[in-house]
């Protein structure tokens, strides 16, 4: 990979431009991290509203109706619901991991199967964090394990 920087005092804001032989899932993880910075999350703990950048998030959960950010900093409920979350952060390399909870893809450390079907993910922080029947093809599709559109027998 040969990285090139240009400045340009006339931009008004970054441009980043990205020349590759094929979109594999190197390039777009790039273009998920990338795509990452700049938004912003809010998540409140113990009485105080943050910030929180997108990045950071390892994965958000539903519990009891209640949304939940997980970062190496701690744990921050959110207001927006977990369909919402994902629709936001689908684009920057998030993915469903089951009825309750969404993945941060980038900050995956390595993954396992699981009984039944079901795949088993160890995030950064060492936290495990199961991936159910129903979403494990989209993980696999992630890997290149299975092709896209494509289901296992």
């Amino acid at each position: 990979m040969k990285i090139v920087i240009e400045e340009d005092p006339t931009l008004r804001e970054t441009q980043v431009l990205i020349r590759c032989r094929a979109r594999d899932p190197q390039v777009l993880g790039m273009v998920a991290a990338l795509g990452s910075f700049g938004q912003r999350l809010t998540g409140e703990r113990e009485g105080q509203t943050y910030l929180l950048e997108a990045g950071e998030v390892l994965y958000a959960e539903s519990v009891d109706k209640r949304t939940f950010l997980y970062t190496k900093a701690g744990v921050y409920e959110t207001p927006l619901r977990l369909y919402e979350l994902e629709e936001r952060l689908a684009p920057r390399d998030f993915v469903r991991a089951s009825k309750s909870a969404v993945v941060n893809f980038s900050r995956v450390q390595s993954i396992r199967p699981d009984l039944g079907g079901r795949l088993q993910l160890t995030l950064e922080n060492g936290e495990r964090l199961g991936v159910s029947r129903q979403y494990a093809p989209a993980i696999k599709e992630k890997l290149g394990i299975i092709e896209k559109g494509r289901k296992e027998l």
